[in-house]
């Protein structure tokens, strides 16, 4: 079968993966359609549409099979019957291609997405298709922003940071993957491998075998107002406590959230202070960049002091409702945070820490407000 392919999975790179083989595209022009960019996050496709008058630039997979046309549904979401037939000029003539009902996007502007979005994309085709055979494609479906926001963890992670005191050994040169293995993967994905790591006398370690959390990055805020010195604090139901069986799973945290694909982690923390307490942000001060706990799970946090203005707010409950989230906020004195600190009653240690950094920093934010 001949299908014609546009936007994003005309991209050589990205098909390449979603197929699971190399892949020639015959370019191709279909007339009265047009590409249309996605509506949404990072995770999501190119459109194709019916727009009479206008030409969609694309390709024709000439050579493709029922195992093609599976593993491009798996991918897209798309079903296999919403494939139809149409006219192509020239020596491909009828072709398969899926028309988008909806088209709620504007112009789709594919040299803009080549350099800036196509290595992302093609981090994103790769989570997913990882779990092809494996993970069912409803599952897909549910979990595809958090299979983004995984792959994105993985891009911000390829940034450069200080080797001032540790080892400037890196992961390329110093430590070999024998063998990798999903053991689950749904929204965490548990990896069963096997390594082997470059010892500090310069040796080879012995062949070891361990399990790991891939988690995600997290855009973590704690809202402070210097001019009245209150800090604003959410409290939620938290899992941990319960798989731990505490007495106590209600936690006082800072605002947080999954930072989205494609997201800088700053817009996170913004969103996040809207969504989970009512809040507009002033100026964020960046705090920290850590491993959650890096020992067994990939988590990691982007912590900011949120400057804003709490006179008048009280608190509240919030959150979103697609997410099941029931979030009360407190509004209180910086002293009576660091109280409940040393009695244990905040007992989450990003927010412990977040405190900690900010009574450092509190006399020059104090002296300039």
């Amino acid at each position: 079968m001949k299908i014609f392919l546009s936007g994003m999975l005309a991209h050589p790179g990205l098909l390449a993966i979603v197929l699971d083989r190399p892949a020639e595209l015959a370019p191709a022009v279909l007339p009265d359609h047009a590409v249309r960019a996605p509506v949404g996050g990072a995770d999501l496709l190119t459109a194709l549409c019916a727009a009479p008058g206008e030409e969609a630039p694309g390709g024709v997979l000439r050579d493709a099979g029922e195992a093609d046309l599976e593993r491009l549904c798996y991918f897209t979401g798309w079903q296999e019957q919403e494939f139809s037939g149409l006219a192509l000029t020239g020596e491909d003539g009828p072709v398969l291609a899926r028309i988008d009902p909806a088209c709620a996007g504007g112009f789709w502007d594919g040299a803009a997405w080549e350099a800036e979005g196509a290595a992302l994309g093609c981090e994103i085709a790769r989570e997913i298709m990882r779990g092809h055979g494996r993970r069912p494609a409803a599952m897909v479906r549910s979990i595809r922003p958090y299979l983004a926001a995984r792959a994105w963890a993985r891009a911000l992670a390829d940034r450069e940071t200080p080797c001032t005191l540790r080892s400037d050994r890196t992961r390329e040169g110093a430590v070999r993957i024998l063998s990798d293995r999903s053991a689950h993967d749904g929204f965490f994905r548990m990896r069963a491998f096997s390594l082997q790591h470059e010892r500090f006398d310069g040796t080879m370690s012995e062949v070891v075998q361990r399990e790991g959390f891939v988690a995600y990055d997290a855009a973590l805020v704690l809202p402070y107002d210097p001019a009245r010195d209150l800090v604003l604090l959410i409290e939620q139901m938290r899992y941990g406590p319960i798989l731990r069986e505490d007495r106590h799973p209600w936690v006082l945290e800072p605002v947080a959230g999954l930072v989205d694909a494609g997201e800088s982690p700053e817009d996170c923390a913004r969103r996040e202070a809207v969504e989970e307490a009512g809040l507009q942000l002033g100026a964020l001060e960046p705090m920290v960049r850590v491993y959650a706990s890096p020992g067994y799970t990939s988590e990691f946090f982007h912590c900011f002091l949120g400057l804003c203005d709490l006179g008048g707010h009280e608190g509240g409950i919030a959150g979103l409702d697609s997410e099941h989230e029931d979030i009360r906020s407190h509004v209180l004195p910086f002293d009576h945070a660091m109280e409940l600190v040393e009695s244990g009653e905040i007992n989450a240690g990003p927010l412990a820490m977040m405190l900690l950094w900010l009574a450092r920093a509190r006399e020059r934010l104090r002296s300039a407000a």
